[in-house]
């Protein structure tokens, strides 16, 4: 099962990760929510939370799922959740499970395999001799070493000519596999790699592996050589991001039980590799992992508060989509949309739990 398997390796993992900054930034999970255990009672319904939602005012919409049933779907402000919305780089957790997928496939070696074998054509001429040791892990914990193409170096990036050859001739700032460097080059690398070993473009694979699922992506901005673009300006509704994150719920099984994603990936995205120095947070391979109300919990996060959150032991995903237009850090939004699932979310998931098992343990009537 994920919960055990989950629970264990963020706890065998999480002690040997101390890397972070002492202090969390102000968009990570806040620390008093972390492992406080909410009240026993007295929460209120999932079902019932639409107006605490509705409260932020960046928020568009939001969908719960416990136990694969939908028990919350809102839309506030004119926003539906059967629209699409720009996920921005929740986008990334999408690439990550391309990316398995493809290994289950035989399409590619594995999260060893160097970049080089895939990439090399697009190396610089004289290329630094560690490029030849990026691996596709590496480019899924952001631990390239490259120099980020996010943040203030992001305009420049897009504004070249080729961005994969951007991307890799960039300076190393970090030898690879060292401090996770957040990076949308890095899964744009993976968006070309994918495009370049299964000769189709990573929508298509999207289209072919995840949308039977439910997990369409509508839509997927292209650099300048028709590669879409790896974690960033990407489409899908509410509806197909919860689809997506269920998928990981159930351990990559669709609602009719077909396999999707292999188990074996999910456990290894959901293991600690290294933390974010902005949040402190820790992260897998296209996924942030943190606490919320004791309970493990994996989440992927987009510019401006486009979120899907797992939590296994609960049976809970939940996707929220928010205005695209304003930053969810630095704001302080994300960090209360982590407290509003530890504090409200957590408390009534747990209640709906227990109702569940009073009911089951009721013996039959004879009557």
């Amino acid at each position: 099962m994920v919960r055990s398997r989950f629970g264990t390796l963020l706890c065998l993992c999480l002690s040997a990760l101390m890397i972070a900054p002492a202090a969390l930034a102000q968009d990570a999970v806040p620390s008093d929510v972390r492992e406080t255990p909410p009240a026993p009672s007295g929460a209120v319904a999932l079902g019932a939370l639409g107006p605490a939602f509705s409260a932020m005012a960046p928020l568009r919409t939001v969908m719960i799922a416990q136990g694969g049933d939908t028990v919350l779907e809102a839309g506030f402000r004119g926003y539906r959740t059967d629209r699409a919305a720009n996920i921005k780089s929740a986008s990334k957790s999408v690439i990550s499970a391309l990316v398995g997928i493809a290994i289950s496939k035989g399409i590619l070696g594995g999260a060893d395999q160097r970049i080089e074998t895939i990439l090399g054509a697009s190396f610089p001429a004289d290329p630094d001799p560690r490029l030849s040791q990026v691996t596709i892990g590496h480019l899924l914990s952001m631990q390239a070493g490259l120099e980020r193409t996010s943040g203030a170096n992001y305009g420049g990036w897009i504004a070249s000519r080729d961005w994969v050859r951007d991307a890799l001739a960039r300076p190393f700032v970090d030898a690879p596999g060292g401090a996770m460097l957040y990076s949308t080059g890095s899964t744009h690398l993976l968006s070309a790699i994918l495009t370049k070993a299964s000769g189709k473009p990573t929508r298509q694979l999207a289209r072919e592996w995840l949308a039977p699922a439910g997990a369409v992506v509508s839509g997927w901005e292209r650099d300048p050589q028709g590669i879409d673009l790896g974690g960033n300006q990407t489409a899908m509704t509410p509806r197909a991001l919860l689809a997506f994150g269920e998928l990981y719920r159930r351990d990559g099984l669709s609602a009719d039980g077909t396999r999707v994603i292999a188990a074996d990936w999910i456990a290894a995205s959901w293991t600690p590799r290294t933390r974010s120095r902005f949040t402190g947070e820790a992260y897998g391979y296209g996924w942030f992992l943190s606490r919320f109300a004791g309970h493990d919990g994996a989440y992927g996060w987009g510019y401006g508060g486009q979120m899907i959150y797992v939590i296994p032991s609960l049976e809970l995903t939940v996707a929220i989509t928010s205005d695209d237009s304003l930053p969810s850090g630095r704001s302080g939004y994300v960090g209360d949309l982590h407290r509003l699932i530890a504090e409200q979310v957590v408390p009534a998931a747990q209640a709906a739990l227990a109702a569940r098992a009073r009911n089951e343990a009721v013996p039959a009537s004879d009557g």
